[in-house]
């Protein structure tokens, strides 16, 4: 038998070591967050956990941890049926649970009493989840930012897009959150991460940045739709230099109705987005904006929602939060196109080296 714990600290640096790297939790807590390109094999599904649970308080410990083990021995059957039975004796796994390497604790001793090299993480996603918020502050504040700031519909993203195809070093955090950063940025059909989770994301995408090269990022509120920025990451953007990218207002509404395919396929899911601001802008107003969206006259509401809703909040936020914003230079594509896009990613990555 070979089973050996290691510290999170050590299974993080190790990571690119195992050939698979195993989440004995639940499925919900595996949903919830994990270690990277971790593959959930439970030891006990969610209902079977409510169901171990449920006698051990209403039966006894001893019962419980008889069904326990019985369902746990079973599902290893499982995994091994379905998962192991092809792989070499060289194989290695990291296995890992909640905290106490119970259920990684059966799945480790049965793969090594196999003669698999098996490595169990030390306190198990608890002590990760301590490693990778600990980390955070100094990722974030190693690296040197450049901050693309511009009301909504002015390209930011494009822009960063153009400039991570140019060899340049993006950090895009609407794509980690599954969000594009407005109260209508939900994405249809893609589910935001937890706050567990965009964390993790966050701290990947941070480890795998180069301090000796600038990191080019939005300028995000503190929240993108639902998870938050973690804070160490948005006092280093906000005290970060800046550059200012305009779009003329046609550009932007046309650029937004490209973006946000909803305005125009799904009118039922914009009106609902809509609704949402109702006590920003008042019940009139948005009921107004509902019934042109439900007449397909699409593009006057989005022309109002940028000059009425985004463009006043937007400018007070900016000039507020980002303190490079009032010395920021201008950049002016020549349109929305991701020809002139590209353009400016050129001449923006000379400029910063």
């Amino acid at each position: 038998m070979s089973v050996q714990a290691i510290s999170a600290a050590d299974a993080i640096a190790r990571l690119a070591e195992f050939d698979t790297v195993v989440d004995a939790r639940s499925e919900s807590e595996y949903a919830e967050d994990r270690l990277p390109g971790a593959v959930n094999w439970p030891s006990l599904n969610d209902a079977e956990r409510h169901e171990v649970g449920t006698i051990y308080k209403q039966v006894s410990p001893f019962e419980a941890r008889k069904r326990g083990a019985a369902l746990v021995a079973a599902n290893i059957a499982r995994h091994i049926e379905r998962e192991v039975i092809d792989k070499p004796r060289s194989w290695q796994p990291l296995t890992y649970c909640w905290r106490g390497g119970q259920r990684s604790g059966s799945l480790a001793l049965v793969l090594g009493q196999i003669g698999f090299r098996v490595q169990l993480v030390e306190g198990g996603y608890k002590a990760f989840r301590s490693v990778i918020l600990a980390a955070l502050p100094e990722l974030a504040s190693r690296l040197q930012y450049r901050v693309i700031c511009g009301p909504t519909g002015a390209g930011k993203t494009r822009l960063l897009h153009a400039l991570a195809a140019s060899g340049a070093q993006v950090l895009d955090l609407e794509a980690l959150a599954s969000h594009r950063s407005s109260v209508l940025g939900l994405i249809p059909g893609q589910p935001q991460p937890s706050q567990k989770h965009f964390d993790t994301l966050v701290w990947e995408a941070l480890r795998s940045l180069s301090p000796a090269r600038p990191v080019f990022v939005e300028s995000e509120s503190r929240k993108v739709g639902n998870v938050a920025v973690p804070q160490p990451l948005i006092e280093a953007m906000r005290a970060s230099p800046c550059f200012r990218l305009e779009l003329p207002e046609d550009e932007r509404v046309a650029l937004l109705m490209e973006d946000y395919e909803f305005f125009v396929n799904d009118r039922e899911l914009f009106k609902q987005r809509l609704g949402a601001l109702t006590e920003l802008r008042g019940k009139a107003q948005v009921e107004s904006w509902q019934a042109q969206a439900a007449a397909g006259d699409v593009q006057p509401v989005v022309r109002e929602l940028l000059v009425k809703h985004y463009d006043p909040g937007y400018a007070a936020s900016i000039a507020r939060n980002f303190s490079g914003y009032a010395a920021a230079p201008t950049v002016a594509p020549r349109d929305r196109s991701a020809q002139a896009m590209a353009e400016v990613a050129r001449d923006l990555a000379r400029q910063v080296g």
